[in-house]
């Protein structure tokens, strides 16, 4: 192939590289009245009484706003296909606050120093409640979260607001407790993954202005254009079709952007001056008024026979989604739709799981989207099943894991069309040296070098939900112009499609304008977002190119006197096998200009009744000093069934970084609160992230399979590679020094005090 399977640069990366001016606030008009936002400072509060009078006679304060002057129209900030299955459990302004940070006043001004000036002088009285703070309090907790009578869900979620559940779930196949009553050895645990911050690099920000028609037109840096411009006009009492958002480059999401955040805030301030307006997150804004990954607390129970087959498989799930239910049943469920298929041998199991409101700040949409939480859990629980039964986790693992022509208890008779798990998992033990490390050594000095490994799945897309839409057309200089939804933020998807279109057109890929983002002017697109771009936006790409083609051809033919059979693309040419040949800028120009043709131009949608799981088998090796329980990343491999790579080096680059952020979660990363509620990791001087010289080696390795329902062969990429960090090192600490950390991160004072308890 000529585009497609080769490590071709991405196609803005120059431009980005160079500074050229392609991010939100660049694009920002110099007269936009800047926006700022009052915060409540307390966790749980009704306001009693706002005072803006001083502030409002200010020079250069355009317009203030309260709760006495939004709609009063609820919903729901997540990005998600409608009817979105997340409650409407928000108004742009409130007169309760549910936790600090929670907007309590939008100031527009001139400028920022004015707007801050203003905000200062505004007085609120509060009445202060008692919040809910530790999520395992929550079901049980005389305060009421939600106490309003008119939250709204589309259709039963499970919510039962008086006990602060903002969704629930349950799945269940066969007689789980008398399962367990026939295995050999039965593990159980609670783990507690953590609360996690996105830390991007571009804050949240967008603007807004009014057209020449009225019209509302909102620059955002967002994941979901088309999501946004539905969240706006529900919440400002719109039509959809008076809402244009537009999204440019985008510095870094990984699921944070997949909800809203200033968009409602700028828009309402230029609906009531008329004017434009820019809202920017500070970091601090970033840290503590978004949303964060869900801290979950998960119960998981397995057995097995004595020959290490899993027969039965038990998660119980308490999540924490903070003040409000952005993504609260979605991140719930795919616990375990991410994790129940990874081990098929099964005859009974069983996932059940509360989401609860609390008094901090929102969790929601992050990379892994539940499947690291229970990645975490499950994988710990067979690595604590392996020692149990006395055999080496790798081979646990390749006893009971799913494979291609396979189906699952859970699946619906849906068989497994594409995997390479196995061979990842050889692979990995072959690179990080498994049979000489497996499963520790002493180093001297009281230092222990181990290894421990974890796998994982994700899904591409979300079945019988998301659908992508595309267009593509021959324009009249022999070029194409191809109009997609998707939305690239850093990932390198607009670079993906055109390497898919140009392949299948069997032109160069400069010869493709890629046109994305605009909810005017590209086709319906849910997002970027549930590892769905190369897979489902893909699909619709090779629809939409096949189709063109054979257009092409079958006019080429006509200008060219020969039936379609006898003509082929290449060189930028229509050609008959005789040699004759029509160049595509003539066949355009023929066919767009002077005689009335019609312009050659395909489109298509896509949506997919599977999702194809991509895999990551991952190895660790740590180092753990056992006389202060600090831990030391020495080596990390990970091995990846993505299907087909369309572009190797941007699904290398996707799988680091992906590492990367697990890692993180792994050993450093946690969201963290006072007891009052304020959030104390609202900075990068709290909050530690992994720098280049904490992750250490980090390999990647693919073993391809070739998924029948992708795009040549292709999965996803994006998602799974974040979940196989914690679990692993968990383990891999284990193995040096005995002692199991299921409080994530991992610190030398946990690794140490637990050492002090063998």
């Amino acid at each position: 192939m000529k585009s497609v399977g080769h490590s071709i640069p991405k196609i803005d990366g120059l431009m980005i590289a160079t500074g050229k001016p392609v991010y939100t606030e660049d694009l920002a008009m110099s007269n936009a009245l800047v926006v700022k936002i009052l915060r409540s400072p307390h966790a749980f509060a009704k306001i009693i009484s706002i005072d803006i009078s001083r502030a409002e006679k200010l020079e250069g304060v355009e317009c203030i706003l309260t709760y006495k002057d939004v709609p009063k129209e609820r919903f729901t900030l997540a990005g998600q296909s409608y009817p979105e299955p997340s409650p409407y459990d928000r108004l742009i302004l409130d007169e309760i606050v549910r936790y600090v940070g929670d907007e309590v006043a939008i100031i527009a001004a001139v400028d920022e120093k004015t707007a801050l000036l203003a905000m200062k002088k505004i007085k609120v009285a509060y009445e202060v409640w008692e919040p809910v703070l530790d999520f395992e309090q929550a079901l049980a907790h005389a305060s009421v979260v939600h106490p309003e009578d008119d939250l709204h869900c589309n259709f039963d979620i499970g919510l039962q607001k008086k006990q602060n559940i903002a969704s629930s779930y349950k799945e269940e196949v066969g007689d789980l407790e008398e399962e367990f009553k026939r295995c050999s050895v039965v593990v159980e645990d609670v783990y507690y993954p953590q609360a996690q911050a996105h830390a991007m690099m571009e804050t949240y920000r967008a603007f807004t202005y009014l057209d020449h028609t009225g019209r509302l037109v909102a620059v955002s840096s967002t994941q979901v254009p088309f999501h946004i411009r539905r969240q706006l006009a529900r919440a400002l009492l719109l039509p959809a079709s008076k809402v244009r958002v537009v999204k440019p480059r985008i510095g870094g999401g990984f699921g944070g952007k997949q909800t809203g955040s200033g968009e409602v805030f700028a828009g309402i301030v230029t609906l009531k001056t008329g004017k434009p307006a820019i809202i920017i997150y500070d970091r601090k804004e970033t840290f503590t008024c978004t949303t964060s990954r869900h801290a979950m607390r998960l119960k998981v129970r397995i057995g097995a026979d004595q020959e290490g087959i899993i027969r039965a498989i038990d998660i119980q799930v308490l999540s924490d989604t903070g003040a409000y239910g952005e993504h609260a049943p979605t991140v719930l469920s795919c616990v375990g739709h991410y994790t129940l298929p990874l081990y098929n041998k099964t005859r009974a199991v069983r996932f059940t799981g509360n989401a609860v409101y609390t008094n901090k700040m929102p969790a929601g949409a992050f990379r892994g989207y539940g499947a690291t939480q229970g990645t975490f859990a499950l994988e710990s629980t067979v690595n604590k099943l392996a020692a149990e039964l006395g055999m080496d986790p790798t081979e646990v693992r390749l006893k009971n894991i799913s494979k291609e022509g396979e189906t699952f208890l859970t699946g619906q008779g849906v068989l497994l069309g594409s995997s390479s798990l196995d061979r990842c998992i050889e692979k990995g033990k072959e690179l990080i040296g498994w049979k000489d490390k497996f499963p520790c050594r002493k180093m001297g000095n009281n230092k222990v070098r181990a290894v421990g490994m974890a796998i994982t799945m994700q899904g591409s897309g979300i079945a019988n939900i998301g659908t992508a839409s595309v267009e593509l057309r021959l324009n009249d200089d022999g070029y194409f112009t191809l109009l997609a939804g998707a939305t690239d933020m850093g990932t390198g998807c607009d670079t993906i499609l055109t390497q898919m279109a140009a392949e299948i057109l069997d032109v160069p890929m400069e010869n493709i304008v890629f046109n994305a983002g605009d909810t005017d002017t590209s086709p319906y697109d849910p997002g970027s977002y549930a590892s769905s771009t190369t897979y489902v936006a893909g699909t619709a790409i090779v629809k939409a190119a096949e189709e063109l083609k054979q257009k092409i051809l079958e006019q080429g033919a006509k200008f060219l006197g020969v039936s379609t059979q006898d003509v082929e693309m290449g060189g930028l040419a229509v050609r008959t096998f005789r040699g004759e040949e029509i160049s595509l800028a003539k066949l355009a120009e023929l066919t767009v200009l002077g005689t009335g043709k019609l312009q050659l131009v395909s489109s298509a949608t896509h949506g997919s009744e599977i999702s194809p799981p991509p895999y990551v088998a991952g190895f660790a090796e740590v180092e753990v000093d056992q006389e202060t329980g600090k831990v030391e990343l020495i080596d990390y491999v990970a091995v990846v069934d993505c299907g087909t790579m369309i572009n190797p080096n941007l699904a290398r680059i996707q799988a680091e970084g992906g590492i990367a952020q697990g890692i993180g979660m792994a050993l450093y990363e946690e969201v963290n609160y006072t007891e009052l509620g304020k959030m104390a990791t609202n900075s990068f001087m709290q909050y530690k992230i992994p720098c280049r010289k904490d992750v250490g080696k980090v390999r990647i390795a693919f073993e391809e399979s070739f998924e029948p329902s992708g795009p040549f062969g292709a999965k996803s990429i994006g998602e799974v590679v974040a979940n196989t960090p914690p679990p692993a090192i968990v383990h891999a600490v284990c193995n040096a020094v005995g002692v199991r950390i299921n409080h994530l991160p991992v610190t030398p004072e946990k690794v140490f005090l637990e050492m002090q308890k063998l």
